[in-house]
C-alpha cells in the first residue's frame, strides 16, 4: 500500500487501470478452458460490479465534484448536474450510433443468414464493451486526480476501491465477449485476443483522466460529474439489463453487496 501511495498521480492511474484491464484478460482467459460459464456466476458478479459502480459515482465522483464547486466559488449544483447529464447522455448518444451504423458489417446472404448475424452480434459486442471501457478508465484516473488536487472527500483508498469493483464487473465482460467468438468458431487465441482487447482503452483513458483533473482543475468538477454520469448510464443500460435476464435474484443481491462495500469502504478508509 505505501509504494502506491507513493506513486505519482498519473502512475498510480495507470497502474490501476492496468489492473482492470488485467481482470478483463483474466475473464477472456476463461475460453482456453471452456466454451460456457454458469451464467449465475457471471452475472452475480455483473450485478456487484454495477452496485460498486453506482456506490463510486457518488461517494468518488459526485461529491467530490459538489464540494470542489464549492471551494472554486461555482454552484453546486448546476455544474455537476451538466456534467453528469452530459457523461450519461454521451453513453446513450454512442450506443444509438453503434446501432445504427453496425448494419452492413458483415456481408449478409441467404445461405449463412444466422450466422453472418451471430458474427455480428459478436463484433457489436466487442465493440459495446470497448466503448463503455473508455469512461470507466476515465472515471479511475478523475478519481486518483481529484486526489492529487486535494478535494477532502477524495482519497486514494476511494479510488482503488472503485478500481476494484469497475475490475471484478470486468471479468465476466472479458467472458462475455471471448466465449461467444470461440462459439461462432474463432480459435481460443483470437477469442482470447478480442476478448482481452476490449479492456486496453481503460489504461489509455485512465492517464487521460489523470492528466486532465490536475492540468484543467477549473473543470474537475465537470470531469468527475461527467464520469459519475457515464457510468450509472452504462450500469442502467447494459450491466442491470444483460444480468437480469436470467437471474434477477442473484444480480439483485449482488448489486446491494457492491453497493454497500463501496460506501462502507469509501466512508471508513475516505
Amino acid at each position: 500500500m505505501e509504494w502506491f501511495i507513493s506513486l505519482s498521480p498519473v502512475l498510480q492511474g495507470l497502474t490501476a487501470t492496468i489492473f482492470t484491464w488485467s481482470v478483463t484478460a483474466l475473464g477472456a482467459a476463461l475460453v482456453f478452458f471452456f466454451k460456457n460459464v454458469d451464467r449465475k456466476i457471471l452475472n452475480s458478479m455483473l450485478g456487484f460490479g454495477a452496485g460498486v459502480m453506482t456506490a463510486a459515482s457518488f461517494w468518488s465522483l459526485l461529491n467530490p465534484a459538489i464540494e470542489l464547486c464549492g471551494e472554486l466559488g461555482y454552484s453546486q449544483f448546476l455544474l455537476p448536474a451538466i456534467g453528469f447529464f452530459a457523461g450519461g447522455v454521451f453513453i446513450i448518444f454512442a450506443d444509438m450510433l453503434m446501432d445504427k451504423y453496425s448494419y452492413g458489417i458483415i456481408p449478409v446472404n441467404n445461405k449463412s443468414l444466422e450466422k453472418n448475424k451471430s458474427y455480428k452480434k459478436s463484433i457489436l459486442l466487442v465493440l459495446a464493451v470497448t466503448l463503455h471501457n473508455i469512461p470507466e478508465g476515465l472515471a479511475v484516473g478523475v478519481a486518483f486526480g481529484g486526489v492529487a488536487v486535494g478535494i477532502p472527500s477524495a482519497s486514494v483508498a476511494a479510488a482503488m476501491t472503485l478500481a476494484l469493483g469497475i475490475g471484478l464487473q470486468n471479468f465476466p465482460e472479458g467472458a462475455a465477449v471471448s466465449l461467444p467468438l470461440r462459439r461462432e468458431g474463432l480459435s481460443r487465441e483470437k477469442s482470447f485476443f478480442y476478448g482481452q482487447a476490449s479492456g486496453i482503452v481503460e489504461p489509455i483513458a485512465g492517464v487521460v483522466g489523470v492528466i486532465a483533473a490536475i492540468t484543467i482543475r477549473s473543470m474537475l468538477p465537470f470531469f468527475l460529474a461527467f464520469s459519475a454520469g457515464a457510468m450509472i448510464a452504462v450500469v442502467g443500460a447494459e450491466l442491470l439489463p444483460e444480468a437480469s435476464i436470467e437471474n434477477k435474484k442473484l444480480t439483485t443481491f449482488g448489486l446491494i453487496l457492491g453497493f454497500i462495500l463501496m460506501m462502507v469502504l469509501d466512508v471508513a478508509l475516505g
